[in-house]
């Protein structure tokens, strides 16, 4: 099969490997269509991310779907030609953590694309069945792999306790900020406020079921007229970051998902005079049911994300062409074309 291999910094080659066999209770994917995520593009221009540091040749890719096309021993619940979109992430099932639900906090999770496990930018991927969750034909091959950061945004309103009636406030619009906009109106938000310094994306977000949105860069986010109950954080840049945290109200709830500067500083004034609670986010745990059934009832708009298709070949210009292109928001990679 034919795999793209990140084999240096700013380097993708093509390699011809053998294909995986399934082990007990494992299935074999073919990959329709995967997702290029920020991380792929970050292990590609800087080798590395915070402690995950690329030592050897690595396939990247974690946002994929594809059709079943081998089974091994054990397996129940799929079968061949059943359409699944991959939860990139393997954990241990047996830790503290997993036994507590929280299975995206293992410590021994395999996850694609995260070394040394590689991911997607493949033909053909092995998986547990267990992570390769059935999905209807309402929802497109595009879809299913987009299924995986509606999981991040899913994991970010739940833990923001985003309900009917709040008021939100996401801080960044690019894919994880415009889906955690989607997603929170599906969760029941009045009003969600999406704030970026990209007119492009904000005009997207503002189609995308945003109900106002604000340009940070040529108007500063009004702490004492938004008043936000809760906070999504996604842009992981410091000045951002706390602009953001003063512009929620009082016993306010920030979630923070973009990955930035090892150390951020908090306004811890505010946030202890206005009971300001605040979560980390990592990953997600028990979203894809959810996930599909959003993208499945038109809740959801994930195919709208796409802004290029590109083949194994051109996988280096997918993961370069945000840098081109400001419009860009999701590059599909098909490794069939």
């Amino acid at each position: 099969m034919r795999v793209a291999v990140l084999s240096a910094p700013r380097t993708i080659t093509l390699e011809d490997r053998p294909e995986p066999k399934p082990g007990v209770g494992e299935v074999i994917v073919r990959i329709a269509s995967v997702g290029v995520c920020g991380s792929d593009v970050h292990y590609y221009e800087e080798g590395r991310i915070g402690n995950f540091v690329v030592e050897e040749p690595l396939v990247l890719g974690h946002e994929a779907a594809g059709t079943v096309v081998a089974v091994g021993d054990g397996v129940t619940r799929h079968a061949v030609g059943d359409r699944v979109s991959i939860e990139p992430g393997v954990p241990d099932r047996s830790c503290a953590q997993c036994l507590a639900g929280r299975y995206n906090l293992c410590r021994n999770m395999k996850f694609f694309a995260t070394p040394p496990i590689d991911g997607a930018f493949a033909e053909l991927v092995a998986i547990h069945e267990a992570f390769a969750h059935a999905v209807p034909s309402e929802v497109t091959d595009d879809a299913a792999a987009l299924l995986e950061p509606l999981s991040v945004a899913i994991w970010a309103c739940q833990k923001g306790a985003v309900a009917p009636a709040a008021r939100v406030l996401v801080n960044g619009a690019g894919p994880i900020g415009l889906l955690c906009a989607q997603t929170a109106r599906a969760f029941g938000a009045t009003e969600v406020i999406v704030a970026d310094v990209n007119p492009h994306r904000l005009n997207v977000a503002a189609s995308f079921g945003a109900t106002s949105t604000v340009n940070v860069a040529e108007s500063p986010l009004d702490e004492d007229q938004l008043q936000a109950d809760v906070l999504i954080e996604c842009t992981g840049v410091q000045a951002a970051t706390t602009s953001a945290l003063f512009a929620l109200g009082r016993g306010g709830r920030a979630v923070l998902v973009g990955s930035g500067a090892k150390d951020v500083q908090l306004p811890l004034t505010r946030m202890q005079s206005y009971e300001i609670e605040i979560c980390g986010l990592f990953r997600y745990a028990n979203t894809w049911p959810i996930a599909i059934a959003l993208a499945a009832s038109g809740r959801i708009d994930l195919d709208r994300l796409v802004t290029g298709r590109f083949s194994l070949a051109q996988t280096e210009a997918a993961l370069t062409v945000g840098s081109r292109d400001p419009a860009s928001i999701k590059p599909m990679i098909s490794p069939s074309l």
